[in-house]
């Protein structure tokens, strides 16, 4: 009962965190240079608006309790109680990163801003039980704030069930209210949405053509596709794990910096192609849609060029903002999956599912999570193309895990990398 009643204030509040992003996001980067007189919006727009956003995400993450949330470099991460005085710092950190342009999404804040509200309702709880009521509220709190944004509940409880390492009587002590609290949020989510004509924010990915079902030949090429993907994403973590080190020590002054070079990347882009330097900016989210629908119009070259800044950009982001890692590895997913329908016989929307499917499980170390995320995104197509996405998402998880092992191994003692430890 408790976990109902939670679930609807926490998702309209998650709702509402979304709602600010995407207006302020629309402010900076259309109604103010509009208001200060420029009739379009060039693009070197960006390098002052990402420039103040890590100035911003920086005094927050230095001063601020908490730090923002978690390290996006280190992974993604979910379980633990946020605790009330974390909050602000996170709310902050996140709204400075979504709307500025920085490539991270807003499902890791979401987790964490969800669970802590939560836990914070129930702070007052005593009495034998009352640590563990607070966790699983915390735990209802979370699947309620992003699993809609995921597109379905069970994608938001798959998703905490492995980040979490849930399993047994834990998994149906926090499963069964969470759930609940989600289903809940949903209808929130729905509501405020068609109320206010703000939308849902769902992921699902509009005006897919058909697809009947997978030949040997594309379940062949999802083995080569998640090895790829686990290569790209190895070297975007331990490039994001380099720059963080240099970032760290020098926060007020790199983070800005940081803004600068992912403004510079989206810009050189829109250079060189004419495209919108939208596609390098921000998480991807907003943009995945119109680059499927309009992926007629990408080029090999111009493909090839765009995952590239991206992934570079996402790197950086990770390195100095705060956020989710999520919706950039969708979006590259996607991006990759255009370009390998270039080859013959290769459809797009099989392309598109096996690079998004095999990059999540790479950048997530997360294979259910990332099949079901892949299926859920493609709609009606989903079933058909699950074969692929399975064997993509598999491929790139056991290479992930070899790759982090062998550089284990080779690396000199105090310099082995960080790596997940599978759940117990």
């Amino acid at each position: 009962m408790l976990a109902a009643v939670i679930g609807a204030p926490v998702s309209a509040l998650a709702w509402g965190f979304l709602a600010l992003a995407s207006k302020l996001q629309g402010w900076l980067f259309s109604s103010l240079p509009s208001a200060l007189g420029l009739a379009q919006v060039p693009d070197w727009w960006a390098f002052p608006v990402l420039l103040t956003g890590g100035l911003a995400v920086a005094f927050v993450i230095r001063f601020v309790p908490g730090t923002g949330g978690h390290e996006p470099a280190e992974g993604f991460k979910a379980g633990g109680v946020l605790a009330p005085i974390q909050i602000p710092g996170v709310f902050l950190a996140a709204l400075g990163t979504l709307s500025c342009g920085a490539v991270l999404g807003p499902e890791a804040p979401l987790l964490a801003l969800g669970g802590g509200v939560a836990a914070w309702a129930v702070t007052r709880a005593r009495g034998e039980g009352a640590d563990r009521a607070k966790v699983v509220i915390a735990a209802a709190g979370s699947f309620a704030a992003v699993s809609t944004l995921l597109g379905s509940p069970l994608a938001g409880a798959f998703l905490l069930m492995e980040a979490a390492g849930l399993g047994g009587a834990t998994m149906e002590l926090v499963l069964l209210p969470g759930l609940l609290a989600s289903g809940i949020g949903a209808l929130v989510f729905t509501g405020l949405g068609r109320f206010s004509g703000l939308g849902t924010f769902s992921l699902a990915i509009p005006g897919l053509p058909h697809f009947a079902r997978p030949s040997l030949a594309e379940i062949g090429l999802a083995l080569p596709v998640g090895l790829a993907a686990a290569i790209l994403a190895v070297a975007i973590k331990r490039f994001a794990l380099l720059l963080r080190d240099v970032v760290a020590p020098r926060r007020l002054l790199m983070t800005p910096a940081a803004g600068l070079v992912v403004a510079g990347l989206a810009i050189l882009f829109s250079q060189l192609t004419g495209k919108s330097a939208a596609n390098v900016l921000f998480s991807g989210q907003t943009q995945l849609g119109p680059l499927v629908s309009h992926r007629a119009s990408f080029g090999l070259g111009v493909l090839v060029l765009l995952l590239a800044c991206k992934a570079v950009a996402y790197g950086v982001s990770l390195s100095s903002f705060r956020g989710g890692p999520i919706f950039p590895a969708v979006f590259i997913g996607a991006v990759a999956g255009i370009a390998l329908s270039h080859l013959p016989g290769i459809p797009p929307v099989a392309g598109i599912a096996m690079g998004m499917g095999a990059l999540i499980a790479a950048v997530l170390r997360l294979p259910m999570t990332a099949v079901l995320v892949a299926t859920l995104l493609l709609d009606g197509n989903g079933v058909a193309l699950l074969p692929p996405i399975i064997v993509a998402a598999v491929t790139a998880y056991i290479a992930v895990g070899w790759l982090d092992r062998e550089a284990e191994k080779n690396a000199p003692s105090g310099e082995r990398p960080a790596t997940r430890q599978p759940a117990q």
